[in-house]
């Protein structure tokens, strides 16, 4: 069984057990966290989505809080010795999938 959930923006194939990395959610490690905006469902035998998972959630625990590898962003233009040079990394929410409900 899977569903696939929408947060931050993004849209994550999920199933039961799974660890995925989302964009970061004010909620504290250890505490649970329920997506409710799932747009589709699959239970094995039949793809619902629409109206047929208006009602579906999908609950997660929050592993931890974390940021992710640092890109570095470099600028640069000819011949007028303008360089410049920064870092930046993304914050992150890892969260573990424990239970599909329709």
């Amino acid at each position: 069984m899977y569903a696939i959930i929408v947060t931050g923006g993004k849209q994550y194939k999920v199933s039961e057990g799974d660890e995925i990395r989302v964009e970061k959610l004010d909620v504290e490690p250890g505490k649970e966290v329920t997506f409710d905006n799932v747009i589709a469902v699959n239970d094995d035998k039949t793809l619902k989505v629409a109206g047929d998972v208006s009602g579906a959630k999908v609950s997660a625990t929050v592993v931890e809080q974390g940021r992710g590898k640092k890109v570095v962003v470099y600028k640069y233009k000819r011949k007028t010795g303008y360089h410049k040079k920064n870092g930046h990394r993304q914050p992150f929410t890892l969260v573990k999938i424990e239970k599909i409900s329709m």
